[in-house]
């Protein structure tokens, strides 16, 4: 009999990343700070992991898109981060949120997405590295995961 692996400090390092079926929406952790306050972070999985990933102008449109566009249907985002694998993003919010709450306000900025006509920030001044965008790519991989968007609550197969 195996033992289990131990317990990681990543909380994304303690997912069984075989059974999870993207594309999903799930509350990867919520801390409590000092003070009372409370941040939630979600997963949001466009792809599935080791199968499929976006490529990398994608990854980036989406992330300058998103973290603009939500911003537009809630002010506790925090942060948008990509995962490095390139399957999805990490958002932050401030506030005690559920998946079921922050749900619309995902759905709402991805359909901002489909609308939009360029990419914000998408230049030397503003971006690290501007000229590395794709909103094709971005607005396809957007278009997708809102297609599914009845299946975000399931996060494992089965």
């Amino acid at each position: 009999m195996t033992e289990p692996a131990p317990r990681m400090n990543v909380e994304s390092f303690n997912l069984d990343h075989r059974t999870v079926a993207a594309p999903y929406l799930r509350i990867a952790d919520r801390k409590e700070l000092p003070g009372g306050d409370v941040l939630t972070k979600f997963d949001v999985r466009f792809t599935q992991p080791n199968l499929s990933h976006l490529d990398s102008e994608t990854v980036h449109s989406l992330e300058h898109l998103m973290a603009e566009l939500l911003r537009d249907h809630t002010a506790d985002v925090l942060d948008v981060s990509p995962m490095g694998c390139r399957t999805g993003f990490y958002v932050l919010l401030f506030g005690d949120h559920t998946a079921e709450g922050f749900a619309p306000v995902l759905e709402a900025g991805l359909r901002d997405l489909l609308e939009a006509a360029e990419v914000p920030a998408a230049n030397e001044v503003q971006c690290g590295w501007g000229a590395h965008h794709s909103l094709e790519g971005a607005q396809r991989a957007a278009r997708e995961f809102l297609a599914q968007r009845d299946q975000w609550e399931q996060v494992t197969a089965g």
